[in-house]
């Protein structure tokens, strides 16, 4: 069973970068529905298999894979931000970022492109790969779709309409370029320092 969590914070901390009508609309309805998209399909998978029906499988893993993954990227998203978020990490996670992406700058002009240029919905991702060990930015289609396999997102910036349109309208790009303002960097390296500790081997 799957629940949704409380946000960390309440729903105006993050303005104006965000805003709580936004924010508010965001969890509780869109990041909902995820949740019961996934409890529900979990519940179609048991019926299929007390049936032994599986004719419709292939159709419930990837609607409970959809809702699954989009629950799990918004249970990330939220502890990502924070009020008091923005600036650079520092540590390993800096240094990381250095030698995989050449600098910061670097690393934040790719997940920004990748954030913006989604095509349709979906998000920007800075992910650890387990069979390079090594810092990746990935571009999600939907929840699930285009990922390396393995790799662990630790940094999720979401570029779905609901995450922005009542403020910023078809502007994307404002909407993510604000985002850095909201980094919580201290959840970014505890999520990195994990990836890489629970790296298994391929």
């Amino acid at each position: 069973m799957y629940n949704l969590p409380d946000l960390p914070y309440d729903y105006g901390a993050l303005e104006p970068a965000m805003s709580g009508e936004i924010l508010e609309l965001h969890h509780d309805k869109h990041h909902a529905a995820y949740v019961k998209g996934a409890n529900d399909g979990l519940d179609r998978l048991a019926e299929a298999r007390d049936k032994g029906d599986y004719s419709t499988l292939v159709g419930l893993e990837k609607t409970f894979a959809f809702n699954l993954s989009g629950h799990v990227l918004h249970s990330i998203f939220w502890n990502n931000l924070s009020p008091d978020g923005g600036d650079r990490p520092d540590g390993e996670l800096a240094a990381a970022i250095d030698e995989h992406f050449g600098s910061f700058d670097g690393f934040a002009g790719q997940l920004s492109a990748a954030t913006k240029g989604v095509q349709g919905s979906g998000w920007g991702v800075l992910a650890w790969e387990p069979l390079s060990q090594r810092l990746i930015v990935e571009q999600v289609y939907d929840h699930h779709g285009n990922v390396g396999q393995g790799s662990t997102p630790i940094l999720v910036f979401d570029a779905w309409e609901h995450a922005y349109y009542l403020q910023y309208r078809n502007v994307r790009p404002d909407y993510v370029d604000r985002l850095w303002n909201l980094v919580n960097w201290t959840d970014v390296i505890s999520r990195f320092d994990a990836a890489r500790a629970a790296t298994p081997k391929i």
